[in-house]
Order: C-alpha cells, then sequence, then structure tokens
C-alpha cells in the first residue's frame, strides 16, 4: 500500500498527464475548445480532476 501522500501526488500527475494528452491530440483545432485547444489547458483539468478524485477517495 503506497504513502497517501504519494497515492495523492499520483492521481493528480495522472490526471494532468491524460488531460495533457487530451488536448495535445485532441480534435479542435480552432482553438476555441476550452478543453482540447491547447495541452496545457487540458493539463489542468486533468490535474483539477486528478485532485477532485484523490480528494473523494481521501475522505471515504
Amino acid at each position: 500500500m503506497a504513502h497517501p501522500a504519494v497515492r495523492f501526488t499520483l492521481m493528480v500527475l495522472g490526471g494532468a498527464v491524460l488531460g495533457a494528452l487530451l488536448g495535445y491530440f485532441g480534435q479542435c483545432t480552432s482553438g476555441t475548445c476550452p478543453l482540447t485547444s491547447t495541452w496545457w489547458r487540458g493539463a489542468l483539468y486533468g490535474a483539477t480532476m486528478g485532485l477532485l478524485l484523490a480528494l473523494s477517495v481521501r475522505s471515504s
């Protein structure tokens, strides 16, 4: 079993990586899609989702 801080960090970083990949390989080329227009926006969104998931797992 991993230390809770390590698991928390991995969930946030994993979300950021998945979001960045979605933003980089996403289908939006016009730049108007908030999630997939740039890789860093996708990374921020993914990190936020990872944070929310980590907090929900930690509190239960």
